[in-house]
């Protein structure tokens, strides 16, 4: 069986996905890129057999002879590399999110549409067991038509962000707005139901103080209330609230699903789930709730990966994708916009006064001439006159002795090694 030789960039989070291409039958690991020198030491210390090569530029690394590319670099960066990569004739698999602005979104469609390549969003916690087995029985029929979900992804990173950030004033997670990274939350129930947004409702954290305290000027967290086509809501939660929660909920014409949450301590996050539903609409039958924690065929060897084996399952399917199977569960571009733009423009629904947004759907031609230069973002390199605050109310003025502090944190953390590693 001919393998898919793969190269990732970003040595960090892109750990994950070497560690599959190492073990996998169907993949072969053949180059890493990761600008930082100390970060691809440590993964040339792993590199028994040297069969690697190993890069700090991503021209360079992608000349190298191979069939797809895995972007694990920063999050507002991938659109563009992830264009450069396609013209370049690789398949890519991209981490979350997938662009930064509208501009980018256009560019990115009409360079897959060009190029004819597969191109795959690595949104993993559609694949965590919970929201997994929902889209299963969901496609089945067994709760009905969708109406109303809520999706929740809380992660209180307050006492790591020195080493998410490393003191950098400059760095992204600083600086993007609060609904930006919004699709652990959305996505779930996107890839469930399969819908399309249509409009949507932003609000912003306003009492930030946690957020700042570690250099972020963004609010604290943000909120989506979100309409599909179909008229169904679902409402989003995801920042930095106190105590961490991964949850999601949906409501259909005959029942519900939802995921355990953390607090009822059956294990990892988004692992079993409980289903409640009616045999028809209207059946009002007796109550029988369904509980269990899900598992197919691939179950015990995605315990290998992380967030839940969900890290396993999106590889798996990008590359059984590149071999052709058309049914391998991939996240097309499309989709990704789905589970992207609901917060991109519940923040411009934030910045104009909490209003209803219109949410652009790119798949039609015709619509993305509108977007094809809007540059809107929190980048000043990227937006130019288009640039937006990270902070509704204004960017707090954050003193340089934060920065410096969180450095100091990181620099002591590494003990002064020069093992410093990129993250997403």
């Amino acid at each position: 069986m001919k393998k898919v030789r793969v190269g990732v960039i970003g040595a960090y989070r892109g750990n994950q996905m070497i560690k599959y291409c190492k073990r996998a039958e169907h993949a072969e690991l053949v180059a890493i890129c990761d600008k930082l020198e100390g970060a691809l030491a440590k993964q040339k210390e792993l590199d028994e057999e040297g069969k690697i090569t190993f890069y700090t530029d991503f021209d360079e690394f992608l000349k190298h002879d191979m069939d797809a590319v895995v972007l694990a670099n920063y999050a507002t960066e991938h659109a563009p590399f992830a264009i450069k990569a396609l013209k370049a004739g690789k398949h890519v698999y991209s981490e979350v999110l997938p662009c930064q602005t509208m501009k980018e979104a256009v560019e990115l469609i009409e360079t897959i549409e060009e190029t004819g390549l597969i191109y795959s969003y690595g949104e993993n916690y559609c694949y965590m067991a919970a929201p997994y087995e929902m889209r299963k029985l969901y496609r089945e029929g067994k709760i009905g038509e969708f109406e109303y979900g809520e999706c929740e992804y809380i992660h209180n990173c307050e006492n790591r962000w020195h080493s998410l950030t490393y003191g950098d004033k400059d760095h992204w997670r600083n600086n993007v707005y609060a609904t930006f990274y919004c699709t652990h939350s959305v996505g779930p129930i996107i890839h469930i139901t399969g819908l399309r947004p249509v409009s949507v409702v932003g609000f912003e954290g306003r009492k930030n103080e946690r957020k700042t305290s570690g250099g972020a000027k963004t609010g604290q967290f943000g909120i989506e209330m979100i309409e599909l086509e179909n008229g169904g809501i679902i409402k989003s939660i995801h920042g930095d609230l106190y105590k961490n929660s991964i949850w999601y909920s949906i409501y259909g014409s005959k029942g519900r699903m939802e995921s355990a949450r953390e607090d009822a301590k059956l294990g990892l996050p988004a692992t079993n789930i409980y289903v409640n539903a009616d045999e028809t609409p209207g059946a009002y039958g007796e109550e029988k709730i369904d509980a269990y924690l899900p598992v197919n065929d691939l179950s015990e060897v995605s315990k290998q990966y992380g967030h839940g084996g969900s890290d396993f399952y999106s590889m798996y399917n990008f590359i059984e994708k590149i071999k052709g199977d058309e049914n391998a569960d991939t996240i097309d571009i499309f989709e990704a916009l789905d589970m992207f733009l609901p917060g991109m423009f519940a923040y411009r629904s934030i910045l104009a006064g909490g209003i209803t947004v219109e949410i652009p759907n790119l798949r039609n031609k015709e619509e993305r001439d509108k977007w094809r230069n809007d540059t809107t973002c929190t980048d000043p390199k990227v937006a130019g006159d288009m640039l937006i605050p990270s902070f509704s109310l204004g960017n707090p003025d954050i003193p340089d002795a934060v920065y410096e502090k969180m450095a100091k944190m990181w620099d002591e953390e590494c003990q002064g090694e020069n093992d410093y590693v990129s993250n997403k």
